[in-house]
């Protein structure tokens, strides 16, 4: 099994403390900003930050459906880690100040199949996932400087 790894960044012109607030609010913010590419999404404890847990399906493929439960952890401030109970899925949202403006990183890593199967997903699905979360991302900016 190999490690797959997705990533995707955005500069947004909004304020770090802000931008920290929206991607920790899993219970307004969280829906507002999910693509198509989620459903039944649904908070199941907590719904600001760390102790959050949350699950819903990610339909990253027509065929290829995840379903995710995942645990919210706060490492470090700025940084949320969604650790999935069903998979090996790890996803990192990383919110730090750049002067008045605020990067914002979606890193997402998973131990995916072996073989000719393996090979395939660690070509394509970063691909695929970093569209999604480049989708994410937009709405996240739009709600940002409203």
């Amino acid at each position: 099994m190999a490690k797959v790894h997705a990533h995707a960044e955005r500069t947004i012109g909004a304020p770090v403390e802000k931008v920290r607030a929206l991607v920790a609010d899993y219970a307004d913010t969280r829906p507002r900003i999910l693509t198509e590419h989620y459903r039944d999404y649904e908070v199941v404890e907590g719904g600001t930050g760390a102790g959050t847990k949350a699950k819903w399906k990610l339909q990253a493929t027509s065929k290829r459906v995840r379903d995710v439960l995942a645990s919210v952890t706060e490492p470090a401030p700025g940084t949320l880690v969604e650790t999935d109970a069903n998979s090996t899925m790890v996803t990192t949202w990383t919110v730090s100040a750049a002067g008045d403006r605020t990067i914002v990183r979606i890193e997402t890593t998973w131990e995916g199949a072996s073989g000719m199967g393996g090979f395939f997903e660690k070509t394509f699905a970063p691909v695929g996932l970093k569209r999604i979360y480049d989708g994410v991302l937009d709405k996240l900016a739009e709600l940002s400087v409203s």
